[in-house]
């Protein structure tokens, strides 16, 4: 079991991050072991198709037998949604000192892969040389496997962060943490991580806890060496949706001839409340280009909005009801 305790300063600084860089690691972990999520079946069939002259080798090397990743190359982000080539250029700056550290504690008690040898060597060339080398190998496997299908993923993770979010402010942190994870449990001011390979605790000391969701991840991750900052990757919420075909589009009636497509289409989605940025999400659009749509529609009296918390519900009002009620209709009688 690992455990961070955390004072109030502590609580106060958690904050949530997303990072391209460690789902990119991350992901590497569903190619090895497809077994981990079948949800991603449908990546990584089309991963694998496109990987071609990758070193794929050295890729999987990354990732020890028992799942762990160097925490060199999971840095923690500085910034809220930093870019790929931000992190990557952390990494690149890495003591090698520290990276050949990381990748036999990744591997332990096992050798390092053969991929990896260089790391045990004596002088620091050599180390220098297979991580800038791994730098570039990553860079490439990102912009083959992640970069194309980043926007949607990015929208899921954001989801799941306006929902944490609410339930902090609801419920403090025993309610954040409540059903994150089954191997989660906060208590007396600290947060225990249950089925761990290593065990040990790290006072947070006014570094506050770092909050990474994760498409990839399938269970609670944090650093494997104590001396690292807090930080906590996690499965996000609606993982389940990613991989689904586009949404089918509008049928033709009256409600699209009326309103238009994408307004119809939202108009349909919201006979329940939801906020823009998962509306976003289930229509893969920017949440800017919903938002647009949204307050038209509110402004014509066709949707109702109310606040919960920091964020903004829409659901239809009776009026956008009862449209969307005789534009099926309508269509239903010019088909029978």
């Amino acid at each position: 079991m690992i455990s961070f305790v955390l004072g109030v300063e502590d609580l106060a600084d958690t904050r949530f991050a997303l990072s391209p860089l460690h789902e990119t690691l991350f992901s590497l972990r569903v190619l090895q072991d497809p077994g981990l999520s079948a949800l991603h079946l449908p990546w990584r069939r089309s991963v694998l198709a496109r990987l071609g002259a990758l070193d794929t080798d050295l890729l999987m090397s990354l990732v020890a037998q028992r799942r762990t990743l160097p925490d060199f190359l999971t840095p923690n982000p500085t910034v809220f949604a930093p870019a790929f080539g931000e992190e990557l250029a952390v990494v690149r700056r890495a003591p090698c000192a520290r990276v050949r550290r990381d990748l036999l504690l990744t591997h332990a008690p096992v050798p390092v892969p053969e991929p990896l040898r260089a790391a045990t060597t004596a002088g620091d060339a050599p180390v220098a040389a297979l991580r800038d080398t791994i730098c570039d190998l990553l860079q490439q496997y990102w912009e083959l496997a992640i970069e194309p299908e980043w926007p949607r993923m990015r929208l899921v993770l954001e989801a799941d962060m306006t929902y944490r979010a609410r339930q902090l402010a609801l419920g403090g942190a025993r309610s954040l943490f409540a059903d994150m994870h089954p191997n989660l449990r906060w208590r007396d001011g600290e947060l225990h991580v249950h089925q761990m390979i290593s065990s040990h605790q790290v006072a947070a000391s006014g570094r506050g806890l770092l909050l990474l969701p994760s498409v990839f991840a399938h269970k609670p991750a944090p650093p494997l060496s104590p001396d690292e900052a807090p930080s906590l990757v996690y499965p996000s919420r609606g993982v389940a949706t990613l991989w689904e075909s586009e949404p089918p589009a509008a049928n033709p009636s009256a409600l699209v001839s009326l309103l238009g497509a994408p307004r119809a289409r939202l108009l349909t989605l919201l006979e329940e409340p939801l906020p823009t940025i998962e509306l976003a999400r289930r229509l893969r659009v920017t949440p800017s280009a919903v938002s647009q749509h949204l307050q038209v529609l509110h402004a014509t009296g066709l949707l109702t909005r109310a606040r919960d918390g920091r964020q903004v519900l829409y659901r239809r009002s009776a009026l956008g009801d009862g449209l969307v009620a005789t534009s099926t209709g309508a269509a239903a009688a010019a088909w029978s």
